[in-house]
């Protein structure tokens, strides 16, 4: 099929690295592997951060008019494509030009990661999940990564329809490295933003502290606008003990993965996390909280050890029990990386993806 591909949030072309535009590109590959020729159509970033922004609201419905005119003109043109595939539409971040599109060309309408939150139906968030939600009961097919989301669309959408694809990980460069843990070296890789990032790090800050007492070394990939405010969360650790590496490109990050014994991050608000997958590629076991879908891609005990969301007592001694049984982390590194590979590689993805789209789309031209 020819495959018209939107991201609202972060285009899979967005100069910024993050999750989103990680899956975003990571979805094209898959669909490539599939046979399909996808084009992203798209640069609008639809995203409304604060719910009583009215003003931004509005321009942003503008906007979307005009990208849908500008289409449906190119597409009267050049012709149009066989499938509309949306990627992470919700409720700060809907998809205002499928739909029309779809409806004007007659094509199906395909969605990865779409939510809904009844918690969010305030101010214009409002209206902005009421399209997602008809978007939702449209599709052809709504592809879920996590039980959370899927049964949070069926729960407000019995009838929409909806499949269910593993979280996955192009990650062959994480499997190429050579596992070379230094067993005191943490690692953890994650933006330094507002938000569940700033409270993940202060998670982690408060967590080395009370086992500053034991011989480890923390190195910290990342950067961002906190930056300043996320070293100062270290700040009363021992000199020396925090490793800052700022960012780095995929194939370094893999190196620094493959150095490590542990790579641990709470995961606060987490939606499952792509970062726990490429840790557990590079054979490095994962320490995080169970939290929303994580304990999706990091399995309690096989191959990391997932403790209660906010108690971070029971997360500083988690990081402990393993910094103490090296026979017990090269288990769980082991089983890591077996499990990445049946479950969450991109040539399983890309299977089942395409199993997905046969069975509720049926021959597309």
């Amino acid at each position: 099929m020819k495959i018209a591909f939107y991201s609202p949030l972060k285009s899979p072309d967005h100069p910024v690295p993050s999750g989103d535009r990680l899956m975003a590109r990571q979805l094209i590959r898959c669909l490539t592997l599939c046979g399909h020729s996808v084009e992203v159509v798209s640069q609008l970033r639809a995203f409304i951060r604060d719910h009583d922004d009215r003003d931004g609201r509005d321009a942003l419905l503008s906007y979307g008019e005009a990208e849908v005119a500008r289409l449906r003109e190119q597409w009267h043109r050049q012709g149009a494509p066989d499938l509309w595939f949306c990627y992470h539409p919700y409720y700060k971040s809907p998809d205002l030009l499928g739909p029309a599109l779809c409806a004007s060309f007659a094509l199906p309408y395909v969605t990865v990661e779409a939510s809904y939150s009844h918690r969010r139906n305030i101010g214009v968030w409002s209206d902005l999940q009421d399209r997602v939600l008809d978007t939702v009961r449209r599709a052809a097919v709504n592809i879920c990564l996590t039980g959370r989301d899927r049964a949070g669309l069926k729960a407000a959408a019995p009838e929409a329809s909806v499949a269910s694809l593993k979280p996955f990980l192009d990650a062959d460069a994480f499997f190429e490295t050579v596992p070379r843990p230094d067993p005191r070296r943490l690692v953890t890789v994650a933006m330094m933003r507002s938000g569940d990032k700033l409270a993940s790090y202060q998670v982690l800050a408060q967590a080395l502290g009370r086992i500053r007492h034991l011989p480890w070394m923390l190195s910290i990939v990342g950067d961002g606008p906190m930056r300043d405010d996320v070293r100062a969360l270290f700040s009363d650790l021992p000199e020396g003990r925090i490793e800052w590496l700022g960012q780095k490109e995929p194939s370094e990050v893999a190196e620094i993965l493959a150095g490590s014994a542990l790579y641990v991050w709470p995961g606060c608000g987490e939606a499952y996390g792509l970062a726990y997958l490429e840790a557990q590629a590079a054979g490095v076991p994962v320490i995080a909280w169970a939290t929303a879908g994580v304990p999706e891609v990091v399995e309690n005990g096989t191959t990391g050890i997932l403790t209660a969301p906010g108690d971070v007592d029971a997360y500083a001694a988690a990081i402990a029990t393993l910094l103490g049984n090296d026979d017990e982390r090269r288990r769980m590194a082991g089983n890591a990386r077996v499990r990445v590979v049946r479950d969450h590689s991109l040539k399983a993805a890309s299977r089942a993806l395409d199993a997905i789209l046969h069975q509720h789309l049926g021959d597309q031209p």
